[in-house]
């Protein structure tokens, strides 16, 4: 009778060992709280923000909801709390207006990429450095530069460039791909050509190009991508917010992720899941420290 008894109180103990384990588990699981990232459908905000996502999945454990938008309205909504981060804030310049709106309900959570830029580009092998040089070398460019949708707010810092410089060259409107294969049909060839260019692409990462220098300014100062918060995120979830600050890419890194999400078939966050697990342990070096 004395031996049932002890097996029944180890069977309980045993039961109750385990209630109190998978009790713990599943408050840990409850504990993550879903994050949600705004971005807008430029190529490197998609490719940081998928990247992100893949991380704080698979090697976080958190739920990630991403809802694409403009800027306008990313930056009221987080301001208001209703998501938690927005990735690819330019500044000082480009959204220096929603920042001056809302910065006292945001929290700016450092740079994830240094050095971005618009303007004019060349292969590295052209001999001119300058958009003041253009005029002198016309013959050998067809006094053409390659454009991409007439639309597109560097198209229209291009044509101020062409007045502010007094350029004899035709800007010729086309397409993002179009640009990037006519880029490539040239350098395969040896050929000079001028695109109209910006800084995070992949297409640094992929050739050797050079920015021709605007001492005008027409295109702008040199920016840092930064990443924004709503007020209490680092309250709420220090981890994520830690994980943010940590986030850093440089041309390559950043040049690669996007060139793998645009020469693949498969939907952004498949690809950057895939870049993660390539890069483990630069990945790795973002996780907070427990």
């Amino acid at each position: 009778m004395r031996r049932f008894t002890k097996i029944i109180t180890l069977m309980l103990l045993v039961v109750l060992l385990g209630t109190v384990l998978f009790s713990g588990c599943s408050n840990q699981t409850e504990e993550k709280d879903t994050v949600k990232l705004a971005y807008v459908n430029w190529a490197e905000g998609v490719a940081m923000t998928n990247l992100m996502k893949a991380v704080l999945e698979e090697k976080m454990g958190y739920e990630v909801e991403m809802t694409m938008a403009d800027p306008g309205v990313i930056f009221t909504s987080i301001a208001n709390g209703d998501y938690d981060a927005f990735l690819d804030a330019w500044l000082p310049v480009t959204h220096e207006s929603y920042l001056e709106k809302y910065k006292d309900d945001l929290v700016d959570l450092g740079y994830n990429f240094e050095g971005a830029r618009i303007g004019l580009v060349v292969p590295e092998y052209v001999e001119i450095n300058s958009i003041e040089e253009l005029n002198s070398v016309k013959d050998k460019f067809n006094g053409e530069i390659i454009g991409i949708d007439s639309g597109a707010g560097i198209m229209n810092a291009t044509n101020k460039a062409i007045e502010e410089y007094g350029l004899d060259y035709d800007l010729l409107a086309g397409s993002g791909p179009v640009m990037t294969a006519s880029l490539k049909d040239a350098i395969d060839n040896n050929e000079n050509i001028i695109v109209t260019g910006w800084k995070p692409h992949w297409k640094f990462a992929r050739y050797d190009l050079k920015f021709l220098d605007d001492p005008k300014k027409v295109y702008g100062e040199v920016e840092n991508i930064h990443t924004m918060a709503r007020k209490g995120l680092e309250e709420d979830m220090p981890e994520v917010a830690e994980l943010f600050r940590n986030f850093k890419l440089n041309d390559q890194q950043l040049g690669s992720l996007m060139g793998m999400i645009a020469d693949s078939d498969e939907e952004p966050d498949v690809v950057a899941k895939k870049w993660m697990e390539e890069n483990e342990e630069l990945v790795n070096s973002w996780l907070p420290q427990e």
